[in-house]
């Protein structure tokens, strides 16, 4: 079966790669849905709201302070490896992630497209013009985290449940939906906008796949469902190709 995608990657000019939570698991950042996704009594969807936010800033925070303190002991793995070393050998080759660990990034992704934002920036939660900022300190000095520009609170910069994605990672995102393969791997394909990339990619003509340790909503959509995990496949893709594009 490989085989059979490593023939598509080998004659694609252009290749788009949307990852999701199942390709950081392998690095131990715990996923949203599935065994290791909840934290104490809490479900993902309880948390990562404005709403929640606004009621108790301070549980949010002990939250993202959970997940910072763990992501920070993780490192990027094969798959993120082997998907940084092909957008930095071909500019026609796009990352877009769901995830917010930036693993991708420390692996040295190129033009990588972050739909959901990033745990480690933040922003000031009464808009009051400070531009959005960088912070990798673990824990955070402040609890819960202030606007340096207001003294106010600030916020994770992610892009929480209810939220809109900036227009500008949209686009991105759509603008590399014009392929000739395109690939979701660790991904449920449930979230929309980022469920319809699959399908807009395959209305363009690309040739779709998925790689998945388990089968999705998007296992029948796609030319090819690969059932194994991403940072198995992608380095068997990786020696397969004597080249990128």
């Amino acid at each position: 079966m490989l085989e059979t995608l490593s023939a598509r990657l080998k004659e694609a000019r252009r290749v788009t790669v949307l990852t999701g939570a199942g390709v950081s698991a392998a690095s131990g950042v715990p996923t949203f849905r599935g065994a290791g996704g909840l934290w104490r009594s809490f479900r993902a969807e309880d948390l990562a709201t404005p709403e929640a936010f606004a009621r108790d800033p301070a549980l949010v925070w002990e939250w993202y302070e959970w997940r910072r303190a763990t992501i920070a002991s993780c490192q990027p793995n094969a798959a993120h490896d082997v998907l940084a070393q092909w957008t930095r050998d071909s500019k026609t080759c796009t990352v877009i992630t769901q995830n917010v660990d930036d693993l991708h990034i420390r692996a040295g992704t190129q033009r990588l497209v972050r739909l959901h934002g990033s745990i480690w920036e933040l922003s000031c939660w009464n808009r009051c013009g400070t531009l959005p900022w960088r912070d990798e300190r673990v824990p955070l000095p402040a609890q819960p985290a202030t606007c340096p520009g207001c003294g106010g609170l600030a916020r994770p910069g992610v892009v929480w449940f209810g939220e809109s994605l900036s227009p500008a990672d949209l686009n991105a995102a759509s603008t590399a939906c014009t392929c000739d393969v395109f690939i979701a791997a660790g991904t449920s394909a449930i979230v929309y906008p980022a469920a319809g990339l699959l399908q807009q990619a395959k209305m363009r003509g690309a040739f779709t796949a998925e790689i998945n340790v388990d089968a999705t909503p998007a296992s029948s959509l796609v030319d090819m469902a690969v059932k194994d995990a991403a940072e198995v496949v992608f380095p068997q893709l990786a020696e397969a190709l004597p080249r990128l594009w």
